[in-house]
């Protein structure tokens, strides 16, 4: 008798999936959909790909996305190597480690509105951090106000709110490294920085190459602190794509251009997160041999 075989995986697998086709594969083909309309007097029209061929002569558009690219050329390699350095202190076993421990940690309890609020006390121009400039008799910074700091402001803030977060994926992958390898480089005579460079690096790679494409897709998308602290001010040093969109759709209700944005946007995401597997999998180095 023939026994009736149940695919189990394809079973398992579909909630996720379905989750999938609707929170992530539904917004964007209806993104895609309604960039090729315009509202014009109240009607809604379809332009094809007009509000994408108005977008290359914007100025603003441009703006946004040279922002947004330096933006994220700061913050990412930032975040993840100060995640690395921070999982490596939290796994040494030195006195008062456990206070560290509880200081790092700090961040993921705080949710980002409430973070967001207390910076930006902290940044007033009579806030925490110009009362400490002016202790040192330095004066007083526009954190948030000036065009030259407020960009460099928000990084700080995101990275305070982040680090903590990608530090605990990096310390389960060192805590994946067997302590019998690093034991064997000890006795080989590779020193510290040796082991870490030879050793513990290439081991975390896989881990690594995670943080940074996942820390990359929340930075590219990253809006609440912009919103919140300077709304793309001063003089649009922090407006980024996502928040030109939202200017867009929500403020002058042009959401077809807003779609517009948005869609480039993924589009320009998905080519910087293949370009990262491509380069730090090893299918390069595999392709090349």
């Amino acid at each position: 008798m023939k026994r009736l075989t149940i695919p189990l995986a394809p079973i398992a697998l579909l909630p996720a999936l379905l989750g999938l086709a609707l929170f992530r594969v539904y917004p964007i083909v209806l993104a895609v959909f309604e960039s090729l309309f315009s509202t014009f007097r109240g009607e809604r029209l379809f332009v094809g790909f007009e509000n994408y061929i108005l977008l290359l002569t914007d100025n603003g558009f441009w703006q946004s996305l040279w922002v947004t690219l330096w933006f994220n050329l700061i913050i990412n390699p930032l975040q993840v190597a100060l995640a690395l350095l921070l999982a490596l202190m939290f796994v040494q076993k030195v006195p008062f480690i456990g206070i560290f421990r509880f200081l790092f940690l700090i961040p993921i309890g705080v949710s980002l509105p409430v973070a967001v609020i207390i910076w930006r006390i902290m940044l007033l121009p009579d806030g925490l951090l110009n009362g400490f400039l002016g202790a040192l008799g330095l004066p007083p910074l526009r954190f948030l106000t000036s065009p030259e700091l407020a960009l460099y402001s928000i990084i700080a803030i995101a990275t305070w709110k982040g680090i903590s977060y990608w530090m605990i994926f990096i310390i389960g992958g060192l805590q994946n490294i067997s302590p019998e390898i690093h034991e064997a480089a000890r006795l080989e005579g590779a020193s510290s920085w040796q082991r870490l460079w030879l050793v513990t690096l290439p081991l975390l790679k896989p881990t690594l190459l995670f943080v940074l494409v996942a820390d990359v897709t929340i930075n590219f998308l990253l809006f609440a602190p912009i919103f919140m602290l300077t709304n793309g001010g001063p003089r649009n040093s922090t407006n980024v794509l996502m928040y030109e969109a939202y200017k867009s759709g929500f403020v002058f209700g042009d959401m077809g251009r807003a779609m517009a944005i948005v869609v480039i946007l993924v589009a320009l995401l998905l080519v910087i997160v293949g370009l990262q597997f491509w380069l730090l999998s090893g299918r390069r180095q595999g392709a090349a041999s």
